[in-house]
């Protein structure tokens, strides 16, 4: 049996040279650049709360004031009455709905990032162990990942939570990252069972290169457009997943202002105050649309460009 004998660094890798048509491809799609923007605008809106909100967090005003209403606040040192404008309300417990909604976009945005960034380091450590070593190691990975699938994800979140003893942020962000583990898994074991047939794969092992070297420098660079945009399509569910196990009351804590605590907050007063759960649910339907975009983009920007290679 003979092996390339080129050095494994001189081989093709068509997959590590796509960043630039990738880009060119997204910013051509004017969805994805939709998408893209409202993103960047939400993360930097959930970075400068503190400055950017018209309030502090937790401060009470006039209950159930509806938008564009305005409330009397503390006095000023001249003695006058502070006058609080409120564009989009206040909720049951006189807070500042806008106030609630920039800071609730901190505590989904890290949820979202925290659950994807665990299952990402879980899973891909998984499939790319499972890909690369086949054999009772693969079965014996893949199992695990088969007994995680056989459960509804939702309920193995709740009872993660209920076993870690409490509500919180910690136990969300693990809870809804195992129920993700194993779409990274699957998929990061199916582009290592591809990418390590490849000539410079295959010239990489047949120098000597060890199986940890193989697997972090040759092979995964080349499957991490496909994981980019799995973690794109994974944080708007992300998002969903904190919303739903918060307003079922197994999310954060009470106090914790997030999106799905409004929604559940507002559920008794839709029919004389609206705004409580119809915005913190709009901007759950933005936030996750433009997630989305932002990823479909960047599936079609691989798609293409793998193409573009694969014809050269």
């Amino acid at each position: 049996m003979s092996f390339p004998t080129d050095s494994p660094h001189t081989q093709e890798r068509p997959q590590r040279d796509r960043l630039g048509p990738v880009m060119r491809t997204v910013l051509s799609d004017k969805r994805a650049v939709v998408g893209a923007v409202v993103v960047v605008s939400i993360i930097v809106l959930a970075v400068f709360a503190p400055y950017l909100a018209p309030s502090e967090s937790q401060t009470t005003y006039d209950l159930l004031q509806p938008p564009n209403s305005y409330s009397e606040g503390d006095f000023d040192l001249d003695g006058t009455t502070e006058v609080i404008w409120h564009p989009l309300g206040t909720d049951s417990q006189g807070k500042d709905i806008l106030t609630e909604l920039i800071y609730g976009a901190r505590i989904s945005l890290l949820v979202a990032f925290a659950t994807v960034g665990f299952a990402l380091l879980v899973g891909t450590a998984i499939g790319m162990l499972a890909g690369y070593y086949r054999g009772w190691i693969d079965s014996l990975l893949m199992r695990y990942i088969d007994l995680m699938w056989a459960f509804p994800e939702i309920v193995l979140a709740v009872a993660i939570i209920a076993v870690s003893g409490g509500v919180g942020i910690v136990p969300v962000i693990i809870a809804i990252g195992f129920g993700f583990v194993d779409d990274f898994a699957r998929l990061v074991r199916g582009e290592v069972l591809k990418t390590r047939e490849e000539p410079y794969v295959m010239a990489a092992r047949a120098v000597g290169m060890r199986p940890r070297r193989v697997m972090f420098r040759e092979i995964l660079p080349n499957v991490t457009g496909t994981i980019l945009v799995q973690v794109t399509l994974l944080i708007p569910i992300a998002i969903l997943w904190e919303a739903g196990l918060s307003f079922i009351g197994m999310g954060v804590s009470p106090n914790t202002p997030t999106w799905g605590l409004l929604l559940a907050d507002g559920r008794q007063f839709l029919h004389e105050a609206w705004w409580i759960s119809v915005l913190p649910g709009l901007a759950i339907l933005v936030t996750v649309l433009s997630f989305t975009l932002v990823g479909e983009g960047l599936r079609e920007a691989f798609d293409v460009s793998e193409r573009e290679v694969h014809d050269i």
